[in-house]
């Protein structure tokens, strides 16, 4: 069973009822009578209840909210322990996560730096090779740091010639990072320490003395996972001195919203400042001198468009923006002008540039085709070079190095294919297996195929649908999506979702509107005022894989993490007839208040702001937490964890409980509350085998899914 924290002398706090009743699989569910209070809030004229705001406090701080954790906590396990197939899928898991991952490799001096886990283990460990032929040692081994293996490194950074590195370490799953140096040679931790660092860049300095890091100041200890981030800063590190002494490089008090990171020229010329104040790509630009010249120029004043400095030659900074190409282009600019002096190197086209690199005297630039991807190489004036040739319909990426490498790296992964590590010879053109994995499974013996569908308003969505090649419909489904913050969902190898595949399943996953499959038109056309649309992508696949007997009326299951959390929350109360199961995971249920803690301020850019009418009218009609109605609901499970402070538990708690509540139908309304885990990055192999076998038994009892062994 999962870790848990101990709050058995708490019980006695809230005013609830707790217990955990036995029951048999099927029958209704005996839930923990949740506390209701009177809070109404009037939002321009309409009169909003919120019964359960007191769930919003940090359950490690607020006794009756760690009490009402554990009562739900227990009726969960309970019910679980009850699900069939749990514990076949729990093993079969475990089989299919034991093979070897390794990351892409980083070349710094005559060193390669990567990162690989063995298979079992919670956490991936740091090596490093000394030249292409010597022996690989261990350098920063986390799996040691905390006893139940979340306690994870997070980025790590080597110095120019290799010497030292720079990493950060996570602990339960925050987003709140603690920064350490390692000397690389001896693999000792140095003293240095920085900490309240979140959402930054590690970037050393040319000379390897010291590094730029973006902070918040230090919360105090009941806000630490709850308050909002304002005034971030950009600071300097000198090895060898107390983080006090760092001095401040670049902040902005008048505009507290922003926020600021930092990156050094490939030539140490200068520092560039990208600032933004939400999760929209919309930055300005401030570069720094360096090396003696602290001369500041703004050189991309207003904050309109998507800017990534990609590298420099000849005097010249290259760039992929946004600006007048939706799609995305690459430019150049003089290392002395301004945005208002630009290049065009590689024009906008059909496909939307998800990324590019400038490595070994060639541009490589990563395409989203029909959200997969596909690479070319263009020459520094932008002469079309070629394709590169990939195993298949997949997701790449990679591809770093500098103006002079021979040599570059890249991670290929699909649906049916663990990531592999390729080499790239600059000189050849020669692509090899640099990392390949040993499988547990034949990928052959699974299809990838992608279909087209039309949503309400005739928008064509593409799919993604993944079976067993044996398997004929209908069969149990689940449906991924996401939709929002111009993310795009990509193909890609999850050895959970694998188990699901092999016992007869189907996984489809729909490339909805308000991501970044299309560039800045899809993205805008599913969110604010057009966020609906999403939910009718999302209603419309299933309704596809229905009606061309994909799967049947009662064996669809969605699952949607973060944004897509709120996605599940909202297409079930709104098609509750459509789904035989839900998973909704660490979603964005109230859509009023996500403004009010840690990261929500960002928010806006997709959501709205709340405390404007217009967009206060659009938020309260998709709200998950405020349109949970009388109706036949499918089976819910909710997932969250304690140390979330991403999008802060009682997101969740709010909602479940407001389900819970509600004559919604005799199927369970269950929520899975995780202890020291956060969002998502970080969690031990555990941990996440335990969170899926649970979740996907419980998927599967509800659509129709045998699992072998039960």
């Amino acid at each position: 069973m999962r870790t848990r924290a101990i709050f058995a002398a708490l019980l006695g706090t809230a005013a609830m009822t707790f217990f955990a009743p036995v029951f048999a699989l099927g029958s209704p569910v005996a839930y923990p009578t949740t506390e209701t209070v009177g809070t109404v809030d009037e939002q321009f004229g309409v009169k909003v209840q919120d019964p359960y705001r007191w769930l919003e406090n940090d359950v490690r701080v607020d006794p009756k909210v760690a009490a009402w954790v554990e009562a739900q906590n227990k009726v969960t396990d309970a019910y679980l322990e009850t699900v069939p197939g749990r514990e076949q899928l729990a093993s079969r898991m475990r089989a299919l996560y034991d093979y070897a991952r390794t990351g892409v490799p980083e070349v710094a001096g005559d060193r390669y730096f990567f990162t690989r886990n063995s298979g079992l283990q919670n956490q991936a460990v740091l090596y490093v090779k000394d030249g292409k032929d010597g022996a690989e040692r261990v350098l920063i081994d986390p799996n040691a740091w905390a006893k139940d293996g979340a306690t994870a490194l997070d980025s790590w950074v080597p110095s120019k010639d290799g010497t030292k590195l720079i990493y950060s370490i996570q602990d339960g799953g925050s987003d709140w990072r603690t920064v350490k140096v390692l000397d690389v040679a001896t693999g000792k931790t140095m003293d240095d320490e920085i900490k309240w660092v979140k959402f930054s860049a590690l970037e050393w300095d040319k000379v390897g003395q010291g590094f730029y890091y973006s902070r918040f100041p230090e919360p105090d200890k009941e806000g630490e996972f709850q308050s909002l981030n304002t005034d971030q800063e950009i600071r300097y590190h000198l090895l060898g001195t107390p983080q006090a002494d760092d001095p401040l490089i670049y902040a902005t008090p008048e505009e507290p919203q922003l926020n600021h990171v930092a990156q050094v020229a490939d030539d140490g010329s200068f520092l560039l400042v990208t600032s933004s104040s939400g999760t929209d790509e919309r930055y300005r630009l401030t570069m720094i001198g360096l090396n003696g010249d602290e001369t500041r120029r703004v050189i991309v004043p207003d904050l309109l468009n998507d800017w990534s400095m990609i590298g420099m030659s000849g005097g010249r900074i290259y760039f992929v923006t946004n600006k007048d190409a939706p799609r995305l282009r690459i430019v150049s600019m003089a290392i002395t002008g301004s945005e208002s002096a630009l290049d065009t190197v590689v024009a906008e086209g059909e496909s939307v540039i998800s990324g590019a690199s400038v490595v070994g005297g060639r541009l490589v630039v990563n395409y989203l085709q029909d959200a997969r991807n596909v690479v070319k190489l263009f020459d520094l004036a932008g002469k079309p070079m070629g394709e590169l040739p990939l195993p298949g319909i997949g997701s790449v990426g990679g591809f770093d190095g500098d103006l002079d490498s021979t040599e570059t790296f890249f991670s290929y992964s699909s649906f049916n294919r663990p990531t592999t590590i390729y080499r790239y010879d600059l000189t050849s053109g020669q692509v090899t297996p640099w990392a390949e994995p040993k499988l547990a499974f034949n990928p052959d013996d699974y299809t990838v195929e992608q279909r087209f569908y039309a949503s309400k308003d005739g928008t064509k969505v593409p799919m993604f649908i993944v079976k067993k090649k044996s398997v004929t419909g209908p069969a149990p489904t689940l449906l991924y999506g996401y939709g929002g913050f111009n993310i795009s969902l990509t193909p890609g190898f999850s050895p959970t979702r694998l188990a699901w595949l092999e016992q007869g399943g189907v996984y489809a996953q729909a490339s909805l509107r308000g991501g970044g499959e299309y560039g800045k038109a899809w993205h805008d056309a599913g969110r604010l005022a057009n966020k609906q649309n999403v939910f009718d992508d999302f209603i419309a696949a299933g309704e596809y894989l229905i009606a061309e007997g994909v799967t049947g009326k009662d064996q669809l299951a969605i699952e949607g993490r973060s944004n897509g959390g709120l996605l599940v929350g909202a297409v079930v109360n709104q098609r509750p007839d459509l789904f035989a199961a839900a998973h909704a995971a660490v979603g964005v249920m109230d859509m009023l208040r996500f403004d009010r803690f840690t990261a929500g301020r960002y928010w806006v850019d997709d959501y709205g702001y709340p405390n404007k009418e217009a967009d206060f009218q659009t938020l309260i009609r998709y709200s998950p937490y405020h349109t949970i109605r009388k109706a036949d609901y499918p089976a819910v499970i909710v997932s969250t964890a304690d140390t979330d402070d991403r999008v802060v538990p009682g997101h969740s708690f709010k909602y479940t409980a407001r389900l819970q509540a509600t004559e919604a139908g005799d199927k369970p309304h269950l929520i899975r509350i995780e202890t020291r885990a956060g969002h998502g990055s970080g969690k031990p192999t555990d941990k996440i085998i335990e969170e899926f076998s649970d979740i996907y038994a419980f998927l599967a009892n509800f659509t129709g899914l045998k699992v072998a062994g039960e």
